[in-house]
Protein backbone atom coordinates (compact mmCIF):
# COMPACT_ATOMS: atom_id res chain seq x y z
CA UNK A 1 0.00 0.00 0.00
CA UNK A 2 2.94 2.34 0.70
CA UNK A 3 5.98 1.85 -1.49
CA UNK A 4 8.89 4.28 -1.53
CA UNK A 5 12.01 3.49 -3.54
CA UNK A 6 15.30 5.40 -3.70
CA UNK A 7 13.77 8.64 -2.40
CA UNK A 8 16.09 11.62 -2.24
CA UNK A 9 15.23 15.16 -1.13
CA UNK A 10 17.73 18.01 -1.39
CA UNK A 11 17.44 21.50 0.09
CA UNK A 12 20.02 23.68 -1.67
CA UNK A 13 23.31 22.06 -0.61
CA UNK A 14 21.76 19.87 2.10
CA UNK A 15 20.60 16.30 1.49
CA UNK A 16 17.61 15.85 3.86
CA UNK A 17 16.68 12.33 2.69
CA UNK A 18 19.17 10.05 0.97
CA UNK A 19 18.14 7.07 -1.20
CA UNK A 20 15.41 5.95 1.18
CA UNK A 21 13.27 2.88 0.48
CA UNK A 22 10.29 1.69 2.52
CA UNK A 23 7.35 -0.66 2.05
CA UNK A 24 4.31 -0.92 4.33
CA UNK A 25 1.68 -3.48 3.40
CA UNK A 26 -2.10 -3.69 3.94
CA UNK A 27 -3.06 -4.28 7.55
CA UNK A 28 0.22 -2.90 8.87
CA UNK A 29 0.83 -0.05 11.30
CA UNK A 30 4.42 1.10 10.77
CA UNK A 31 6.19 3.34 13.26
CA UNK A 32 8.58 5.86 11.71
CA UNK A 33 11.13 6.87 14.34
CA UNK A 34 14.44 8.67 14.46
CA UNK A 35 16.37 11.47 16.22
CA UNK A 36 15.88 15.17 15.56
CA UNK A 37 16.84 16.03 12.00
CA UNK A 38 16.58 12.41 10.82
CA UNK A 39 14.31 13.41 7.93
CA UNK A 40 11.03 11.88 9.11
CA UNK A 41 8.87 14.93 8.42
CA UNK A 42 10.57 15.56 5.09
CA UNK A 43 9.93 11.95 4.10
CA UNK A 44 6.25 12.23 5.02
CA UNK A 45 5.85 15.51 3.14
CA UNK A 46 7.47 14.03 0.05
CA UNK A 47 5.22 10.99 0.26
CA UNK A 48 2.19 13.28 0.36
CA UNK A 49 3.35 15.38 -2.58
CA UNK A 50 3.74 18.49 -0.39
CA UNK A 51 7.36 18.87 -1.48
CA UNK A 52 9.04 17.83 -4.71
CA UNK A 53 11.67 15.13 -4.22
CA UNK A 54 14.94 15.27 -6.13
CA UNK A 55 14.20 11.77 -7.39
CA UNK A 56 12.60 8.51 -6.32
CA UNK A 57 9.40 6.51 -6.65
CA UNK A 58 6.36 6.95 -4.35
CA UNK A 59 3.29 4.74 -4.66
CA UNK A 60 0.17 4.94 -2.50
CA UNK A 61 -2.38 2.10 -2.75
CA UNK A 62 -1.05 1.31 -6.20
CA UNK A 63 -1.17 4.94 -7.43
CA UNK A 64 2.01 6.76 -8.45
CA UNK A 65 2.09 9.92 -6.30
CA UNK A 66 4.40 11.80 -8.65
CA UNK A 67 2.57 10.89 -11.86
CA UNK A 68 -1.01 11.05 -10.55
CA UNK A 69 -0.98 13.17 -7.35
CA UNK A 70 -4.72 13.95 -7.39
CA UNK A 71 -5.66 10.27 -7.64
CA UNK A 72 -3.13 9.34 -4.95
CA UNK A 73 -4.45 12.00 -2.58
CA UNK A 74 -7.93 10.46 -2.81
CA UNK A 75 -6.71 7.30 -1.07
CA UNK A 76 -4.51 8.99 1.57
CA UNK A 77 -5.51 10.60 4.86
CA UNK A 78 -2.96 12.86 6.56
CA UNK A 79 -2.96 14.14 10.13
CA UNK A 80 -0.16 16.64 10.80
CA UNK A 81 1.27 17.51 14.18
CA UNK A 82 -0.36 20.73 15.52
CA UNK A 83 -2.96 20.82 12.71
CA UNK A 84 -4.77 24.14 12.07
CA UNK A 85 -8.41 24.17 13.16
CA UNK A 86 -11.38 26.55 13.02
CA UNK A 87 -11.82 27.59 16.65
CA UNK A 88 -15.12 29.38 16.01
CA UNK A 89 -16.87 26.17 14.88
CA UNK A 90 -18.59 23.57 17.02
CA UNK A 91 -17.20 20.03 16.82
CA UNK A 92 -20.06 18.72 14.71
CA UNK A 93 -19.84 21.76 12.41
CA UNK A 94 -16.14 21.16 11.85
CA UNK A 95 -16.71 17.56 10.77
CA UNK A 96 -19.80 18.51 8.74
CA UNK A 97 -17.77 21.13 6.85
CA UNK A 98 -15.15 18.60 5.81
CA UNK A 99 -17.75 15.93 5.09
CA UNK A 100 -19.26 18.39 2.60
CA UNK A 101 -15.85 19.14 1.09
CA UNK A 102 -15.34 15.39 0.58
CA UNK A 103 -18.59 15.23 -1.35
CA UNK A 104 -20.68 13.35 1.20
CA UNK A 105 -24.40 14.09 0.52
CA UNK A 106 -26.18 16.35 3.01
CA UNK A 107 -28.57 13.52 3.98
CA UNK A 108 -25.67 11.28 5.04
CA UNK A 109 -23.59 13.87 6.86
CA UNK A 110 -25.29 13.74 10.30
CA UNK A 111 -24.79 9.97 10.51
CA UNK A 112 -21.17 10.32 9.37
CA UNK A 113 -20.45 13.06 11.92
CA UNK A 114 -22.04 11.20 14.82
CA UNK A 115 -20.34 7.91 13.91
CA UNK A 116 -16.89 9.48 13.80
CA UNK A 117 -17.43 11.45 17.01
CA UNK A 118 -18.25 8.11 18.63
CA UNK A 119 -15.15 6.47 17.11
CA UNK A 120 -12.88 9.07 18.74
CA UNK A 121 -14.94 9.25 21.97
CA UNK A 122 -16.05 12.86 21.53
CA UNK A 123 -19.82 12.37 21.36
CA UNK A 124 -20.34 14.39 24.53
CA UNK A 125 -18.41 17.28 22.96
CA UNK A 126 -20.62 17.40 19.87
CA UNK A 127 -22.00 20.87 20.66
CA UNK A 128 -18.75 22.23 22.14
CA UNK A 129 -16.72 24.93 20.43
CA UNK A 130 -13.30 23.80 19.24
CA UNK A 131 -11.70 26.61 21.24
CA UNK A 132 -12.93 24.86 24.42
CA UNK A 133 -11.18 21.57 23.62
CA UNK A 134 -7.97 20.38 25.22
CA UNK A 135 -4.91 19.55 23.10
CA UNK A 136 -5.75 15.85 23.27
CA UNK A 137 -9.38 16.41 22.26
CA UNK A 138 -8.27 18.49 19.30
CA UNK A 139 -6.02 15.62 18.21
CA UNK A 140 -8.93 13.20 18.38
CA UNK A 141 -11.21 15.56 16.46
CA UNK A 142 -8.59 15.94 13.73
CA UNK A 143 -8.28 12.17 13.56
CA UNK A 144 -12.05 11.95 13.06
CA UNK A 145 -11.75 14.48 10.21
CA UNK A 146 -8.93 12.41 8.68
CA UNK A 147 -11.15 9.31 8.68
CA UNK A 148 -14.10 10.98 6.89
CA UNK A 149 -13.25 9.82 3.33
CA UNK A 150 -12.35 6.29 4.55
CA UNK A 151 -8.74 6.49 3.24
CA UNK A 152 -6.83 3.34 2.35
CA UNK A 153 -3.59 4.85 3.64
CA UNK A 154 -3.22 6.88 6.86
CA UNK A 155 -0.16 9.01 7.55
CA UNK A 156 -0.17 10.36 11.11
CA UNK A 157 2.43 12.73 12.54
CA UNK A 158 2.60 12.58 16.35
CA UNK A 159 -1.10 11.66 16.82
CA UNK A 160 -0.64 10.76 20.51
CA UNK A 161 1.03 14.05 21.44
CA UNK A 162 -0.91 15.72 24.25
CA UNK A 163 -3.53 12.96 24.36
CA UNK A 164 -4.62 11.77 27.82
CA UNK A 165 -4.30 8.08 28.83
CA UNK A 166 -7.89 7.25 27.84
CA UNK A 167 -7.37 9.03 24.52
CA UNK A 168 -4.26 6.95 23.88
CA UNK A 169 -6.20 3.76 24.56
CA UNK A 170 -8.87 4.97 22.13
CA UNK A 171 -6.19 5.77 19.55
CA UNK A 172 -4.68 2.30 19.91
CA UNK A 173 -8.11 0.73 19.39
CA UNK A 174 -8.82 2.94 16.36
CA UNK A 175 -5.52 1.98 14.75
CA UNK A 176 -6.15 -1.70 15.45
CA UNK A 177 -9.56 -1.39 13.78
CA UNK A 178 -8.00 0.32 10.76
CA UNK A 179 -5.39 -2.43 10.60
CA UNK A 180 -8.08 -5.13 10.81
CA UNK A 181 -9.91 -3.44 7.92
CA UNK A 182 -6.80 -3.82 5.75
CA UNK A 183 -5.76 -0.17 5.86
CA UNK A 184 -2.10 0.88 5.84
CA UNK A 185 -0.89 3.23 8.59
CA UNK A 186 2.40 5.11 8.87
CA UNK A 187 2.76 6.83 12.22
CA UNK A 188 5.49 9.08 13.57
CA UNK A 189 5.81 9.43 17.34
CA UNK A 190 8.36 10.00 20.07
CA UNK A 191 6.50 7.80 22.60
CA UNK A 192 8.33 4.57 21.85
CA UNK A 193 6.68 2.43 24.53
CA UNK A 194 3.26 3.22 23.07
CA UNK A 195 4.51 2.85 19.50
CA UNK A 196 5.21 -0.77 20.35
CA UNK A 197 1.53 -1.17 21.25
CA UNK A 198 0.35 0.62 18.09
CA UNK A 199 2.72 -0.84 15.54
CA UNK A 200 3.25 -4.12 13.74
CA UNK A 201 6.40 -2.88 11.98
CA UNK A 202 9.03 -0.19 12.47
CA UNK A 203 11.29 1.99 10.32
CA UNK A 204 14.28 3.70 11.97
CA UNK A 205 15.82 6.74 10.30
CA UNK A 206 19.05 8.58 11.05
CA UNK A 207 20.65 11.50 9.17
CA UNK A 208 18.25 11.18 6.27
CA UNK A 209 18.81 7.48 5.74
CA UNK A 210 16.76 4.40 6.53
CA UNK A 211 18.82 2.39 9.00
CA UNK A 212 16.51 -0.62 9.26
CA UNK A 213 12.85 -1.49 8.68
CA UNK A 214 10.54 -4.48 8.94
CA UNK A 215 8.30 -6.36 11.37
CA UNK A 216 9.10 -5.36 14.96
CA UNK A 217 10.07 -8.85 16.12
CA UNK A 218 12.23 -9.43 13.02
CA UNK A 219 13.98 -6.07 13.42
CA UNK A 220 14.55 -6.75 17.13
CA UNK A 221 16.09 -10.13 16.34
CA UNK A 222 18.39 -8.63 13.69
CA UNK A 223 19.48 -5.75 15.90
CA UNK A 224 19.58 -7.35 19.34
CA UNK A 225 20.87 -10.78 18.35
CA UNK A 226 19.95 -13.89 20.34
CA UNK A 227 16.53 -14.21 21.96
CA UNK A 228 16.30 -13.38 25.66
CA UNK A 229 14.36 -16.05 27.57
CA UNK A 230 12.59 -15.01 30.75
CA UNK A 231 11.97 -17.76 33.33
CA UNK A 232 10.10 -17.54 36.64
CA UNK A 233 11.67 -20.23 38.87
CA UNK A 234 9.76 -21.15 42.02
CA UNK A 235 11.94 -24.09 43.15
CA UNK A 236 15.23 -25.64 42.07
CA UNK A 237 17.21 -22.50 41.30
CA UNK A 238 20.60 -24.22 41.58
CA UNK A 239 19.51 -27.02 39.23
CA UNK A 240 18.16 -24.40 36.84
CA UNK A 241 21.49 -22.56 36.85
CA UNK A 242 23.40 -25.79 36.22
CA UNK A 243 21.19 -26.72 33.26
CA UNK A 244 21.58 -23.29 31.67
CA UNK A 245 25.31 -23.18 32.41
CA UNK A 246 25.89 -26.50 30.65
CA UNK A 247 23.95 -25.53 27.51
CA UNK A 248 26.30 -24.03 24.92
CA UNK A 249 23.48 -22.06 23.32
CA UNK A 250 22.70 -20.16 26.52
CA UNK A 251 24.35 -17.04 27.88
CA UNK A 252 24.90 -15.98 31.48
CA UNK A 253 21.88 -16.09 33.78
CA UNK A 254 20.79 -12.78 35.27
CA UNK A 255 18.32 -12.49 38.14
CA UNK A 256 16.11 -9.55 37.22
CA UNK A 257 13.82 -9.50 40.26
CA UNK A 258 12.47 -11.97 42.81
CA UNK A 259 12.10 -15.38 41.19
CA UNK A 260 12.59 -14.10 37.63
CA UNK A 261 15.73 -14.93 35.65
CA UNK A 262 16.80 -14.04 32.11
CA UNK A 263 19.45 -15.30 29.69
CA UNK A 264 20.22 -15.03 25.99
CA UNK A 265 19.54 -18.15 23.95
CA UNK A 266 20.72 -18.90 20.41
CA UNK A 267 18.42 -21.87 19.79
CA UNK A 268 15.08 -21.87 17.98
CA UNK A 269 11.63 -22.38 19.54
CA UNK A 270 11.98 -26.18 19.44
CA UNK A 271 15.31 -25.98 21.29
CA UNK A 272 13.74 -23.66 23.89
CA UNK A 273 10.90 -26.16 24.34
CA UNK A 274 13.40 -28.98 24.87
CA UNK A 275 15.24 -26.85 27.43
CA UNK A 276 12.03 -26.27 29.36
CA UNK A 277 11.22 -29.99 29.28
CA UNK A 278 14.70 -30.75 30.70
CA UNK A 279 14.17 -28.29 33.57
CA UNK A 280 10.85 -29.83 34.50
CA UNK A 281 12.24 -33.38 34.24
CA UNK A 282 15.06 -32.48 36.64
CA UNK A 283 12.69 -31.04 39.24
CA UNK A 284 12.83 -27.30 38.47
CA UNK A 285 9.46 -25.76 39.24
CA UNK A 286 8.72 -23.15 36.57
CA UNK A 287 5.84 -20.66 36.83
CA UNK A 288 6.53 -18.85 33.55
CA UNK A 289 8.80 -19.39 30.55
CA UNK A 290 8.73 -17.08 27.51
CA UNK A 291 10.94 -15.00 25.22
CA UNK A 292 11.24 -11.40 26.32
CA UNK A 293 9.94 -9.01 23.74
CA UNK A 294 12.62 -6.42 23.05
CA UNK A 295 11.42 -2.86 23.54
CA UNK A 296 11.57 -0.32 20.73
CA UNK A 297 13.73 1.90 22.94
CA UNK A 298 16.34 -0.86 23.22
CA UNK A 299 16.29 -1.46 19.47
CA UNK A 300 16.41 2.28 18.75
CA UNK A 301 19.45 2.84 20.96
CA UNK A 302 21.23 -0.25 19.65
CA UNK A 303 20.87 1.04 16.08
CA UNK A 304 22.76 4.13 17.19
CA UNK A 305 20.18 6.89 17.57
CA UNK A 306 20.47 8.78 20.84
CA UNK A 307 17.65 11.31 20.82
CA UNK A 308 14.05 10.67 19.85
CA UNK A 309 11.99 13.44 18.28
Amino acid sequence: MIRVKDLRVDYDNICAVRDLSLEVGPGEVCGLIGPNGAGKTTTMRAMLGLIEPTYGEITMAGVDMREHPRDANKVVGFMPDFPPMYDDLLCWEFLDLFAASYGIPRSRRPETVDRLLDVVSLTEKRESAITELSRGMRQRLMLAKTLIPDPQVLILDEPASGVDPQGRIDLKNILKAQCAAGKTVLISSHILTEMQEFCTSVAIMQRGQMMISGKIDEVAARVMGATVLSVDVLEGVETFRQIIGSDGRAGAVEQTHGTNYEFRFNGDSHAASDLLALMIRDGVRVAAFAPRREGLEDVFLKVGAKEVS
